[in-house]
């Protein structure tokens, strides 16, 4: 039996993969305040739980990138989702603030490798011009599991206590497992690709790179950290990333403190930016390919939508200002849009930028560059709220991608795409 429009059977399962990524992180920003009150934490506390996952995260990033290299795209993805589903579910056996830690950081060094695994099928299965839409479409995933744990953890810990919300969450992972290694492959081996279809994408997407070539000792890790593009994409996810990490783990905490939210009113309206974060990386890597049927040189296509989601950064300004929780929301959505715009094609840029056999692992470096910003923003907002206010980490925030975007053009000239 085959199966129709396998490439997007893919698509689909990647989207749902960082759709479970993130749902499973997010579950413990949903419940932080009532986690707290029971385990006797403060805001500094919550911030050293969120850190350990920061650390493990960034530890492992670039790791997960190398293993991912190594061991083949379907294994790698297959080790990383069971392991991190695993450490979501040991939440509900947490007792106490370095108990809860314990598991934070076990997630931290599994869930990264949804990145690089998910870049590396997206390398497998689709065309040059189609690839931001690729990683549109996973990246997609990780703003509806944003939108969809603030309703779905709220009403599991009202009806039967938080600890099954981190159950409920984890077990998601290990359903997905099952449709994985039944139905990946790359193109050129997959037994439920069609005939015609596999005829279209042979010749235009890159051919697979399985375990033996890199096992053999054929992976340069140091030369590829060491590479212009690395280190520039390394630099533009420092500045970045931590925008995107504030708005998952702290706005749940920032309406429930600073806009009177009680938690079914954070089920009920802090899935809607992530909305906007889903119609931001579909329509970024649409309009990239777009741009480039168009006539635009890929890095102009690329480079032009990133700054287009830069432009609605600092929109981020006005949250901690405007009179009332909706404008604050509102505030919320530009930045969830914009950064999605700017990682539909910032998450990428690996794959045009490096040889199959690399994505991974450059994906992973990159990656890492993101995490190490997160932990020390995390570890700066909870410093910042507890002695002053969500205010001066908003206005960073809104200044972040308008940075990077800076530092993009002006390290990887047009050029370094050839």
């Amino acid at each position: 039996m085959k199966i129709p429009k396998m490439q997007w059977v893919v698509a689909a399962l990647l989207f749902l993969a960082t759709m479970i990524n993130y749902a499973d992180r997010l579950a413990l920003a949903v419940v932080s305040v009532d986690l707290r009150r029971e385990f006797a934490m403060d805001e500094r506390d919550y911030s050293h739980v969120v850190t350990l996952f920061m650390i493990a995260y960034a530890i492992m990033y670039a790791g997960s990138g190398y293993l991912v290299d190594r061991l083949g795209t379907k294994r790698g993805f297959a080790i990383f989702i069971f392991t991190w589903s695993m450490a979501q579910m040991m939440h509900a056996l947490a007792v106490g603030k370095w108990s809860l830690g314990a598991c934070r950081f076990a997630l931290g060094l599994a869930e990264p490798g949804n990145w690089p695994a998910a870049a590396k099928a997206v390398a497998e299965w689709f065309p040059a011009s189609k690839r931001a839409l690729g990683v549109g479409i996973f990246n997609a995933g990780s703003s509806m599991g944003s939108a969809l744990a603030p309703p779905v953890v709220a009403w599991l810990t009202l009806s039967y206590g938080w600890r099954s919300a981190f159950v409920f969450t984890g077990s998601l992972g290990l359903v997905w497992l099952a449709l994985w290694l039944l139905l990946y492959s790359p193109p050129h081996t997959n037994r439920w690709l069609r005939r015609e279809e596999y005829e279209e994408l042979k010749d235009h997407v890159r051919p697979p790179v399985e375990t033996r070539a890199a096992s053999r000792g054929s992976l340069d890790w140091k030369k590829i950290i060491s590479m212009r593009a690395c280190y520039s994409l390394i630099l533009a996810r420092f500045f970045t990333d931590p925008v995107i990490y504030f708005v998952i783990f702290w706005l749940p905490e920032y309406l429930r403190k600073e806009r009177g939210f009680d938690l079914a009113m954070v089920g009920k309206y802090a899935w809607v930016p992530f909305i906007f974060g889903d119609i931001g990386y579909v329509a970024g890597g649409w309009l990239s390919g777009r741009l480039m049927q168009a006539g635009w040189s890929l890095p102009k296509a690329r480079k032009r939508v990133m700054l287009l989601g830069a432009m609605f950064m600092p929109a981020a300004i006005l949250a901690p200002m405007v009179p009332t929780a909706e404008l604050a929301i509102a505030a919320t959505c530009f930045m969830a849009l914009g950064h999605a715009l700017w990682v539909a094609n910032l998450q990428t840029l690996p794959t045009d930028l490096f040889k199959a056999s690399e994505v991974g692992t450059a994906t992973g470096f990159t990656g890492m560059g993101g995490a190490i910003g997160g932990v020390i923003a995390t570890l700066g907002t909870g410093y910042l709220v507890s002695n002053f206010s969500y205010a001066p980490v908003f206005w960073i925030s809104g200044c972040m991608h308008p940075l990077a975007i800076g530092i993009v053009y002006w390290l990887l000239p047009d050029r370094y795409f050839d």
